[in-house]
């Protein structure tokens, strides 16, 4: 008699969960209360899916900041490599895009999900429409899963619930509750690769973005992170790709001071600007100084580059002195905007935070608390940056947890 397995959670973790078990021989089945499976995972990537990345495992270890030890374990037996082959053998061609993030060669996150949901199939695992409210615990080993519409036996369960981002896909935090329930500790939850508010001059700015600028993120004076990239200013401060994955630097708020500089020409150094400008304010020599920088920037920003320059915006151009040069010089290499925090946890893309690893077994993702009880994806204490990373971590999880809980 096969072991009977429940996995909560029909997400990209749960759906590898269910896989995993059903191809280690479990009676397999797969509780998720939305219409459709992977619901979060066809909306990833701006619906492109960013599935991995084609990196090695030092590398993957190293973009995972939060808890990225205990990750070894799981990386080592499926790594990007493996989730690459794995996909390709349910026959979605891929492509490596910059930065080795890896796609579905179509660019559709959809040919992802219903390859998995193929894969279910095929393998006869059970989808039952129901939201899990309690866990059926006795004598410290689970015994099932109470459902609104009922309960479910199993010898093993895994929880695949996600975080609190996005709770619209069906990720409201349920799984957190029923892992507290069970006795254990969920770290605070918070977002990562998250917009980012700011002190106003998002709101002025509002609708500008900025394609090919440089940005280095300082905690207090240190600076923590550099990248090159597209930015957005919004109504509430900032967002855009480049400020998402500053984010998942940015983890002391409220204990730490953050501001941001922008590059608005990191192609040119500072020797080379300095002689696009002379050359400009040659053209402008006899026009007001705020009517000078229209070759040079977005019309948008010119009147906050001049603030911030200090330099009258009515001065004429032929009277600019070499040290008000200067001075625009280090505001266009260095545009200072002061990050008042994070956006709330939905709007982001991960979760940091969740179920406390020091209370799970890395290779199988089994309860040291509750025999019989696994995790995966979101729901646990780890995250990573934005490439790919997060996802291999629902892969290699959800692969981990699936194998374990199938086993005799």
């Amino acid at each position: 008699m096969s072991k009977e397995v429940l996995v909560v959670g029909g997400g990209a973790a749960g759906m590898m969960a269910a896989i995993s078990a059903a191809e280690g021989g479990a009676s397999v089945t797969l509780l998720e209360p939305n219409e459709r499976l992977g619901k979060k995972l066809n909306i990833t990537g701006k619906g492109r899916c960013n599935l991995t990345n084609n990196a090695g495992l030092e590398e993957l270890l190293a973009n995972i900041p939060r808890n990225g030890k205990f990750l070894y374990s799981a990386f080592s037996r499926f790594d990007a490599r493996d989730t690459m082959a794995f996909f390709e053998d349910l026959g979605v061609p891929l492509k490596t895009e910059r930065g080795n993030r890896v796609f579905p060669a179509s660019g559709r996150a959809f040919d992802i999900s219903a390859a998995l949901e193929r894969r279910l199939r095929k393998l006869r695992v059970c989808l039952v429409r129901d939201r899990a409210v309690a866990l059926d615990v006795a004598d410290g080993m689970v015994c099932g899963v109470m459902g609104q519409e009922g309960r479910y036996a199993a010898k093993a369960v895994i929880l695949a619930t996600g975080g609190v981002s996005y709770p619209a896909t069906g990720s409201t935090g349920e799984g957190h509750r029923l892992a507290r329930e069970a006795g254990h500790t969920v770290t605070p939850l918070r977002g990562s690769l998250v917009p980012l508010r700011d002190f106003g001059i998002g709101r002025v700015l509002q609708g500008l973005s900025l394609r090919n600028v440089g940005l280095t993120v300082f905690e207090d004076s240190r600076k923590i992170y550099t990248d090159f990239g597209e930015l957005l200013f919004t109504h509430f401060g900032l967002s855009g790709p480049l400020i998402l994955s500053a984010s998942a630097h940015m983890r002391c708020f409220g204990e730490r001071a953050y501001h941001l500089e922008i590059d608005l020409k990191p192609a040119l150094d500072e020797r080379t600007l300095d002689r696009r400008l002379v050359s400009d304010f040659e053209i402008y020599s006899n026009q007001d100084f705020c009517n000078a920088l229209d070759g040079l920037l977005p019309k948008k920003i010119i009147p906050e580059i001049i603030r911030a320059s200090g330099v009258d915006p009515r001065q004429k151009v032929h009277d600019l002195t070499r040290e008000q040069r200067r001075g625009l010089l280090q505001v266009l290499k260095h545009f200072p905007v002061v990050i008042a925090g994070p956006c709330p946890v939905t709007d982001a893309i991960v979760t940091s935070g969740g179920v406390k690893v020091g209370e799970i077994h890395p290779a199988t993702m089994e309860s040291k608390l509750v025999r019989g009880l696994h995790f995966a994806g979101e729901l646990i204490d780890v995250d990573g940056y934005t490439g790919g990373f997060n996802l291999q971590i629902a892969w290699s999880t959800g692969r981990a947890a699936g194998i374990a809980a199938a086993a005799e």
